[in-house]
C-alpha cells in the first residue's frame, strides 16, 4: 500500500478560482496517492479539466457564491457522509484573501479528516492543523501554491507552475481556420464587463482594423453575444457550452479579450495572450491573467477601486466603458504573434510574463524547500447544497 496520502483540495467558488488553483493541485497530486477536489457547481467543470485531479465532488455551500442556498442540515450530512466514506488523510482548503476557510474545515472535521491546512486570518481553534499566513499581495495562484508548499507538497521537476488544463479539442469546425481574436463580453457580475454597447463598438473597431473576431458566451448569453457580434463578428454564443469546447476556441485564438472572469484565466491556461478588461473592484495584482503575456485595460484608480462591487457604483461605468477603441486595437496588436509588432509595443506584456515566471519560480522554490524540510505526516446527489461526484 502506498504511503502517500489521499488528499482533498477544497475550492468552492468559480471557474477562475479553480483554474488559479491548478499549480497547487498539481503539487498536491505529485505527493498524493489520490487527489480529489471539492468544488461548487460553478467551479466543478474547471476542476474536471485540471491535470492531477482523480475525482471531483460537488457541493453548493451556503457561505459561497452570488446566490447561495439556505443552510440545509440534510445537505451538510450528505457532504460529511460522502467525505467520510472516502477516508481522506489530508485536506487543503483554498480561499481568497477575503474569505474564511473555517466553515469548510468544520465539515471536514466532522467527516473525520485528520489533518487540515488553510490560510486563515481568523483563530481556527481545533479546526486547522496548519494555520498558514498568506503573504501580502500574492497573486491567487501563488498564494495557493505557497500553502501547498507549507503543507509539504511540491511541484515535480520541470513543472513551470503556470496554469494548465487537459489538451483542448480542435474547434476549427466552429471557428474556421483563418486567424482570429476572441471577444468574450460576459462576466458573472456586471461590474467586471463592458456594457453591451461598448463591447459591440470594440468588435466593430477590431473588424475595421482587419481582425477576424469571434464572440463567445454561454447559452444564457446568446442575446448578448448576438448583439455584440452584430455584422462584424462570428457569434458563437451558446456553441461553447462546455468549458472543454471553450478551451479549444481560446487555444486557437491569437488573442483573447475578456474581463476579469473565468475565460480570461482559461485563456491563460491554454497559453493564449489576454487583453484583460480589469475593473479595479478587486486588486489586479491578485487576479490578473497569470503566466501569459497580457495587457490590462481599465482605470485602476477609479472610484470603484477595492469595493468588490458587483454592479458599478459610478454612472456610465467609466473604468471600463471609458477605454478607447484605439487602446483596444493597440493592445491586441502588441500581443499578436507577428514579427511586425514593434519592440516598444511588445515590452509591457513580455515584462508581465517575465515577472510572473520569476515570481512563480521563487514561490515554487520556497514550496519545494518547505516540503523537503517538513517531516512526513503520519495520520493515525442530491438536492441543492448536497454532494455529488
Amino acid at each position: 500500500m502506498s504511503a502517500a496520502p489521499r488528499t482533498l483540495v477544497v475550492r468552492l467558488d468559480s471557474v477562475g478560482d479553480v483554474l488559479l488553483a491548478g499549480p497547487a493541485v498539481r503539487a498536491v497530486a505529485a505527493g498524493s496517492s489520490w487527489t480529489a477536489m471539492l468544488c461548487g457547481p460553478a467551479g466543478a467543470p474547471a476542476a474536471r479539466l485540471l491535470p492531477g485531479v482523480d475525482e471531483v465532488l460537488v457541493h453548493e455551500a451556503p457561505w459561497v457564491g452570488l446566490d447561495p442556498p439556505p443552510v440545509s442540515p440534510r445537505a451538510c450530512r450528505e457532504l460529511v457522509d460522502a467525505l467520510a466514506a472516502r477516508r481522506f488523510d489530508r485536506a487543503l482548503v483554498l480561499v481568497s484573501y477575503h474569505q474564511s476557510p473555517l466553515p469548510a474545515a468544520l465539515l471536514l472535521r466532522l467527516a473525520g479528516v485528520p489533518w487540515i491546512g488553510a490560510d486563515s486570518e481568523d483563530y481556527p481553534g481545533a479546526l486547522l492543523d496548519l494555520r498558514h499566513r498568506r503573504e501580502d499581495r500574492l497573486h491567487e495562484a501563488e498564494a495557493a501554491l505557497d500553502l501547498a508548499g507549507a503543507a509539504g507538497f511540491a511541484l515535480p521537476a520541470g513543472d513551470d507552475a503556470g496554469l494548465r488544463v487537459t489538451p483542448p479539442p480542435d474547434t476549427a469546425g466552429l471557428t474556421g481556420t483563418a486567424p482570429y481574436v476572441v471577444v468574450h463580453p460576459g462576466a458573472a457580475v456586471p461590474a467586471r464587463a463592458w456594457s453591451p454597447e461598448r463591447a459591440a463598438r470594440a468588435v466593430a473597431a477590431l473588424d475595421e482594423a482587419g481582425h477576424r473576431v469571434v464572440v463567445t458566451g454561454s447559452p444564457a448569453e446568446r442575446a448578448l453575444t448576438a448583439r455584440v457580434a452584430g455584422r462584424h463578428g462570428l457569434d458563437l454564443g451558446g456553441a461553447t457550452a462546455g468549458l472543454g469546447v471553450l478551451s479549444g476556441v481560446l487555444a486557437g485564438a491569437d488573442v483573447v479579450i475578456a474581463g476579469n472572469t473565468g475565460p480570461a484565466h482559461l485563456a491563460a491556461a491554454v497559453r493564449t495572450p489576454v487583453v484583460c478588461l480589469f475593473a479595479p473592484v478587486v486588486p489586479a495584482g491578485r487576479w490578473r491573467p497569470y503566466g501569459v503575456r497580457h495587457v490590462l485595460l481599465g482605470d485602476q484608480r477609479a472610484a470603484c477601486a477595492a469595493t468588490r462591487a458587483r454592479v458599478c457604483p459610478v454612472p456610465g461605468h467609466p473604468c471600463l466603458d471609458g477605454v478607447g477603441d484605439e487602446d483596444v486595437v493597440a493592445a491586441v496588436a502588441s500581443l499578436l504573434p507577428s514579427p511586425s509588432r514593434t519592440a516598444t509595443a511588445a515590452c509591457a506584456p513580455t515584462a508581465a510574463r517575465t515577472a510572473d515566471v520569476a515570481r512563480t519560480a521563487d514561490v515554487a522554490r520556497k514550496a519545494a524547500r518547505t516540503a523537503a524540510a517538513r517531516p512526513e505526516t503520519t495520520t493515525s446527489s442530491g438536492a441543492r447544497g448536497g454532494v455529488r461526484a
